[in-house]
């Protein structure tokens, strides 16, 4: 049997870190057995959905590389299929036409509570047939009376459920359209979904879409519910508390790298390793390695893997993702070193690539004023002669490498007797506007001969400027 699984979100909102995981771990299951991920958009709540969502999860799944083999699909589309089945049912006698009003099945549940009983239809029209004319109804499946489900679920083990706990499930509303439990199963059967990674919130769902399945003579799925994501302050993470979209991660300046390294390990382990490239993830994953327990999302370890894989990646592949950020704010790379070179001096002095991108504004663009507090410390007029020579001993170099660069500072410093923090801290101001860069070396050494001079000769004046005043 080849594996197929899903990743079937509602688009009444962003993807947020608790569906990114399950799609991850459903993405990286199909990948390690060699089957096909499917991607599908359950757009049934037509009120709740929006175009905006529904573009913001494929925004989400494509910068996290999560590609799917097939889709995606959206349910609305299906629409008559779902009918032709519900018609099916009701031909069978395994479904049935329920006029129960609205304000009337309240009234019973209302009673219900009152008596301390579960809320729940009582099956009032399940064997009715004086059925009136023109009146609206809903179909509702007709669940089996006896009997239970099991579930031999791929986390959890075996769960039981009696039938005689559910109640007759709504398939179709008064309106005509079809209800999420139902298209649920009508698409799992017809796309040959295998395996159903999905939240534990979805285990109540289960037992009544295995009954509908069976009805159908359909095959019944293998399933893995996935337990919650805590967030940093030890709350559930939702929709409506503290659950951040994907995109804002991207926003933040962490790399997908990153955040999926991180996902993989709220509720899956191999041994103790922490750090997985995405074959690594696929060459170890296992649903049964997952664990039952909530897991706690925690900022800092997310900002240490950021770290880690902005040091460790070829600069070129994190270039790709910082691109992004270096033009959201306004800087044209194209006037300038080549942002490869950048980063690969920048990545160790940053959290995050929109970091990176704040602080190597000076490599790109002309800034028009020093830092108030660099310039106030180093800019003094005893720095104006160190300034000069070393600008002459820079224009001198025949070739401009981070080795010579680096000799000429030294040969300034050694013919003026003075310590290296005379000569570097004012050049560093000069050149970058501020008192933090990389080594000069390697800093200058972007930058071209010309800019460097006239960065300088900026700050030659600068100085004047304020022995006038």
């Amino acid at each position: 049997m080849s594996v197929v699984t899903r990743f079937a979100p509602s688009p009444t909102g962003y993807l947020h870190v608790g569906g990114a995981r399950t799609a991850l771990y459903s993405w990286l299951y199909a990948k390690s057995q060699g089957g096909e991920f499917v991607l599908r958009i359950e757009d049934t709540d037509i009120e709740r959905s929006t175009e905006e969502a529904k573009q913001a999860i494929l925004d989400g799944m494509q910068w996290l590389g999560l590609s799917w083999d097939k889709g995606p699909y959206l349910q609305t589309e299906r629409f008559d299929r779902y009918k032709e089945l519900i018609e099916r049912l009701l031909e069978e006698g395994k479904a049935y036409k329920c006029f129960m009003s609205s304000q009337e099945l309240d009234e019973i549940r209302e009673q219900q509570k009152a008596r301390g009983e579960k809320p729940r239809y009582p099956g009032t029209w399940r064997d009715r047939t004086d059925h009136p004319e023109g009146e609206s109804y809903a179909v509702r499946f007709k669940n089996p009376l006896d009997g239970k489900v099991v579930i031999n679920d791929h986390i959890r083990g075996t769960i039981e459920i009696s039938n005689s706990e559910l109640d007759d499930l709504v398939i179709q509303r008064s309106d005509g359209t079809p209800t999420y439990n139902f298209c649920v199963v009508v698409d799992d059967w017809d796309m040959g979904i295998t395996h159903v990674v999905r939240g534990e919130d979805h285990i109540n769902n289960t037992p009544r879409q295995i009954n509908i399945l069976q009805a159908l003579g359909a095959p019944v799925p293998e399933y893995a519910h996935v337990s919650m994501i805590l967030g940093d302050d030890g709350k559930k993470l939702s929709k409506r508390h503290n659950a951040v979209s994907v995109m804002q991660y991207r926003d933040d300046g962490f790399l997908p790298q990153a955040l999926l390294n991180y996902l993989v390990r709220l509720g899956w382990a191999h041994g103790d390793q922490e750090i997985f490239s995405l074959s690594e993830m696929i060459e170890h994953f296992s649903l049964d390695a997952i664990g039952q327990s909530a897991s706690a999302f925690n900022t800092e370890k997310l900002i240490w893997l950021n770290q880690h894989y902005m040091k460790t990646m070829p600069a070129s592949e994190v270039a790709v993702f910082a691109k992004w950020h270096f033009a959201e704010q306004g800087i044209d790379t194209a006037n300038g070193p080549t942002l490869e070179n950048v980063i690969a001096i920048q990545a160790d002095r940053v959290k995050t690539l929109k970091e990176m991108a704040q602080i190597s504004r000076y490599f790109f663009e002309d800034f028009d004023e020093f830092d108030e507090k660099a310039a106030k410390k180093h800019l003094r007029p005893v720095a104006k002669e160190p300034l000069l020579v070393v600008k002459d001993k820079l224009l001198a170099l025949e070739t401009w490498t981070p080795e010579t660069i680096g000799e000429a500072i030294n040969a300034t410093a050694e013919a003026l007797g003075v310590g290296m923090g005379k000569i570097g801290m004012p050049l560093r101001v000069a050149v970058t506007g501020s008192g933090n860069s990389p080594s000069l070396d390697v800093t200058l050494n972007l930058l071209s001969k010309q800019k460097v001079e006239q960065r300088i000769d900026k700050a030659v004046s600068f100085i004047a400027n304020r022995e006038n005043s």
